[in-house]
């Protein structure tokens, strides 16, 4: 997987800790650097650590089911895809204005279940994983720091479009993952 590759996985990823911290922002009444950096840390520290668990997970089982990984990551990620679609068409939840531990744990973990399977997917494709879960954690932070921002601007207004957006991310490079290994990318553009 390359660089490329790895960043939109990771904006991907993001999007679900990016609409959450978009209503956190809307909760604050002002908004402080303090306030982008806890959800940045608890978002992003979250999006970096689950990859490498499900990685770790994956890599013990890799040799059990490597005839069918390019299946497997496709149904993953298009789940958890199809998954963050249908958030985006939910109802907004109720505001919690707390940083708090207990607040934001949770919130955290939640966010990032489906950055667990996608590592999962990566030992499938022999992702470099330091890098890789470092560089999605850095872009999680990114865009949630702007997103408690964007948040207390906007308010919710972008909430569901980011899960939107996410959702169709990951479902398209779980295509191009099966498609890859089919061949038909190769006999696609071998026609050109």
């Amino acid at each position: 997987m390359g660089l490329f590759e790895l960043f939109i996985v990771a904006v991907g990823l993001s999007m679900d800790a990016f609409a959450v911290s978009i209503c956190k922002g809307l909760s604050v009444q002002k908004v402080k650097p303090k306030h982008m950096i806890i959800a940045g840390l608890y978002f992003g520290g979250f999006q970096g650590l689950m990859p490498l668990f499900g990685y770790l997970l994956g890599v013990n089982f890799q040799s059990l089911i490597e005839r069918f990984d390019h299946w497997i990551a496709f149904v993953l990620l298009s789940l958890i895809g199809l998954s963050m679609i249908k958030e985006s068409r939910e109802c907004a939840e109720e505001l919690n204005d707390s940083f708090s531990f207990r607040t934001m744990l949770p919130l955290a973990v939640a966010t990032s279940i489906d950055a667990l399977a996608v590592g999962v997917t990566f030992a499938f494709l022999q992702v470099n994983i330091v890098p890789a879960v470092l560089f999605i954690g850095v872009i999680t932070f990114i865009f949630c720091a702007i997103g408690i921002r964007i948040g207390n601007i906007f308010g919710c207004k972008y909430k569901s479009k980011a899960e939107l957006f996410g959702g169709l991310v990951l479902i398209c490079m779980g295509l191009k993952i099966l498609l890859e290994h089919l061949g038909v990318l190769d006999w696609f553009f071998g026609l050109f």
